[in-house]
């Protein structure tokens, strides 16, 4: 009789298709400690396959659209913040991707955020990141900024798409035919992929700037206005990164 221990490995080794056939196996035996064991994987299969139920649910906009041709998620992040760029993301999957755990990146932890930001960049047929710096955000506002950066991530692309799955808005200024959904970055596979690769790079890009200038706190925050970065900014004043549109009733 195998141990307790070679039988764990046996299921810590086993790929979820494979976990039937081992709770066959040992459904006869015994012990506790095996009885165990199968329980636990049998929850584990349970959730994984609530998991594949929810992402077959997200990829419906990609199916009712799939007779378009290349289907690109686009998102944005950074709309709201007193420091930093807009940053937007363009993302086309391949047909029946499967990347498990994807959704909107603010229901993400940051660490599965860094773990999905390589996976999709994998597995994707193409991506491309886009965005606005702060200064340009000042020039022409946030929205059109916004834009901009949306526009420049899809021009990334190669191939381009033929439809685009957008997040709430309609991008002006391309020809491509576009799909806004509202709450999208939840409901559409293509577009929470877009979300999570805008939301890491621009988080990056605050993690440079915190070692650049570390009084304003830029780790934490990320350029959102917290008590503690008002504060902040109240008492060394806007740094090159500020947006001075965003400011004016904190300086």
């Amino acid at each position: 009789m195998k141990k307790i221990a070679e039988i764990k490995k046996e299921f810590m080794q086993a790929d979820s298709a494979d976990l039937p056939a081992l709770f066959e196996q040992y459904a006869d035996d015994a012990r506790g400690g095996v009885a165990g064991l199968i329980a636990q994987y049998r929850k584990k299969l349970e959730k994984l396959e609530q998991e594949r139920e929810r992402l077959a649910q997200m990829g419906s906009y990609e199916r009712r659209y799939a007779h378009c041709g290349l289907i690109c998620g686009v998102d944005e992040a950074g709309r709201g913040p007193l420091a930093g760029p807009v940053v937007a993301g363009a993302v086309i999957l391949p047909e029946d991707c499967e990347i498990l755990y994807l959704n909107d990146s603010k229901k993400l932890s940051a660490r599965r955020r860094e773990e999905l930001f390589d996976e999709i960049q994998e597995k994707a047929v193409v991506w491309g990141i886009g965005m606005a710096s702060p200064a340009r955000i000042d020039e022409i506002n946030i929205l059109q900024a916004t834009y901009e950066a949306m526009r420049e991530a899809v021009a990334a692309l190669d191939p381009q798409p033929q439809l685009l799955l957008n997040d709430a808005v309609r991008i002006p200024g391309i020809e491509t035919e576009q799909v806004p959904i509202i709450g999208g970055d939840g409901k559409s596979l293509s577009i929470a992929a877009a979300s999570v690769l805008a939301k890491v790079t621009r988080d990056r890009l605050m993690l440079e700037y915190d070692r650049i200038m570390p009084e304003y706190g830029f780790a934490a925050h990320k350029g959102y206005g917290s008590a503690a970065h008002i504060a902040a900014l109240q008492k060394y004043g806007p740094s090159p990164i500020h947006r001075r549109s965003f400011i004016g009733h904190f300086v």
